[in-house]
């Protein structure tokens, strides 16, 4: 538990992001767009052993590539491309030469979140096609364009995509839908919802007993529930550098009030409820990347939730596991365990809130 905790101390906003790609394919050719981190892939760095670059054996190389000008790094990648187009495999059959189209690095401030880039490129073929995505180069968000029933899936650990037809694909049930979704909700927890699992932490190092916590997850879940179907349906728009701060306060508050208390409070329900509604706009930008399915909306939300809880869930179990169970009723539980781990979530929260307001 302490490993986890104070481990998520270095990890800042150098986190390895998933790959978003847009696939288009017609009767002539097959066209992908990635918008990705260019220089986590030009650092050959591996994106299934670390969630961030920083801990990563190409660390020295990844800062390196994030202080060059557009230009530069473009000629960087030029010379990377010829190695990641043998890697990625698009193949309708046989595998495909891919041209290199276009790439795009955009001129952003030197910060510590990952400068996201765009580089197409294309191949000759009438479809169908699959796509075959690296194992090392972490999760790929496919999303065909340009049809009424797309083709859409996350790829990760070498995967090959279902093939994908000029048509689209037939629309999936309710059940395939939902059954799709559950890894993509709970992939967003672990591991790469670092600010969620510190808040669910939060709620643990409070109450470590099963009553208290169900409760206090149970408010969190309906309310992110909520403001994630809003968020998904675009009905509720709020931008990240607004949401995102007000998380890692969130994550401030729950720590600081372990701090200054040993018991629940009667508003801590209200309370989770509000950074409920929070936490599910986060959400709901991840639900924007992947994209849902207009036929099977309600259906992949269920799914996506569903993940997310089980993830959740597979925090708060793993917590409880490590320590709960053994030292929840000793006297010293709280001056040793509960405390310390509270005060660094509060100091990650803090620092948090700093970078994304201020860098």
């Amino acid at each position: 538990m302490f490993i986890l905790v104070w481990g998520a101390i270095a990890a800042q906003a150098h986190e390895i992001s998933a790959t978003v790609g847009d696939i288009t394919v017609s009767d002539e050719n097959v066209l992908v767009e990635l918008r990705l981190a260019l220089e986590t892939f030009i650092a050959g760095i591996d994106q299934t052993q670390v969630a961030d670059t920083d801990d990563a054996d190409g660390a020295a190389d990844y800062d390196a590539l994030r202080l060059l000008t557009p230009e530069d790094l473009k000629t960087k990648f030029d010379q990377y491309w010829p190695v990641m187009s043998e890697k990625i495999v698009v193949s309708d059959g046989s595998n495909l030469p891919l041209t290199l189209v276009s790439v795009d690095v955009p001129n952003n401030p030197i910060t510590d979140m990952p400068r996201l880039s765009t580089i197409a490129f294309e191949a000759q073929s009438a479809g169908p096609v699959t796509v075959t995505w690296p194992a090392d180069f972490g999760t790929l968000i496919l999303r065909q364009q340009g049809v009424d029933n797309p083709y859409t899936d996350y790829l990760w650990d070498g995967a090959t995509s279902e093939p994908i037809s000029v048509d689209g694909v037939p629309l999936p049930t309710f059940w395939e839908t939902l059954i799709e979704y559950i890894p993509v909700g709970f992939d967003h927890i672990i591991p790469k919802g670092l600010d969620h699992i510190l808040f669910v932490l939060g709620l643990f190092f409070l109450a470590a007993r099963l009553g208290p916590l169900l409760w206090q997850v149970t408010a969190f879940t309906l309310a992110h529930t909520v403001t994630l179907a809003l968020g998904a349906l675009g009905l509720v728009n709020i931008p990240g550098h607004i949401v995102e701060p007000l998380i890692a306060a969130s994550i401030v508050f729950v720590a600081v009030e372990n701090i200054m208390t040993d018991r629940l409070s009667r508003w801590r329900p209200a309370v989770i409820f509000a950074f409920g509604l929070l936490h599910g706009l986060g959400f709901a930008s991840v639900l924007g990347d992947f994209g849902l399915p207009e036929g099977q909306f309600i259906s992949a939300l269920i799914g996506f939730n569903i993940g997310v809880e089980v993830g959740q869930l597979t925090v708060i179990a793993v917590a409880f596991l490590a320590v709960g169970l053994w030292f929840r009723d000793k006297p010293w539980y709280r001056r040793v365990i509960s405390i310390p781990a509270s005060i660094a979530i509060a100091i990650i929260g803090i620092w948090w809130c700093i970078e994304r307001v201020f860098l």
